[in-house]
């Protein structure tokens, strides 16, 4: 399993104490996976970005992200769903904002760095062997114009029909 958001290691140890071996996380920035790796035990951290993920194609069984993809452009979000595609032997888990629309959000004082969108329309539309296995739409409870929404995609096994 991978985990493309970690900053320091938490959704991993959730993960973990939730019953998920064998955890893998990729952090862009080295100070987070030094002090991810002395959070944590008995998990794998490596730095690396989601562009170019330093695993095997089909590697993992399960790719996870939560909070990632929302910081991908738009001119940009094929080249990691790509990745994310590509190093999933199985099942595509994600935990993101959402919206119909690639739609931009104000963060830290700028328009181009956070996105909401509907991440898994755009996993199905992109391949062909993905089948939606659950999706959820979570409103905030202080905004209920924000919506988080958690999804899970199958990779559909060789021969398996599309309807």
């Amino acid at each position: 399993m991978v985990n493309g958001s970690l900053n320091i290691g938490n959704q991993l140890l959730c993960l973990q104490k939730a019953g998920f071996k064998n955890l893998h996380g990729i952090e862009l920035q080295s100070y987070a996976v030094k002090l991810s790796k002395s959070r944590t035990e008995g998990i794998n951290i490596t730095q690396g970005s989601a562009f170019d993920i330093p695993f095997k194609d089909g590697f993992f069984n399960l790719v996870f992200t939560s909070g990632l993809l929302i910081h991908i452009a738009s001119e940009d979000i094929n080249r990691v769903l790509d990745e994310i595609h590509r190093c999933t032997k199985q099942y595509i888990w994600c935990f993101e904002y959402y919206s119909d629309v690639y739609t931009p959000m104000p963060y830290r004082g700028r328009a181009d760095l956070l996105w909401k969108a509907n991440f898994s329309k755009l996993f199905l539309d992109r391949f062909e062997d993905l089948i939606l296995i659950q999706e959820e739409h979570f409103k905030w409870l202080d905004n209920s114009n924000k919506i988080d929404f958690m999804f899970l995609l199958q990779k559909r096994v060789t021969g398996e029909g599309t309807g």
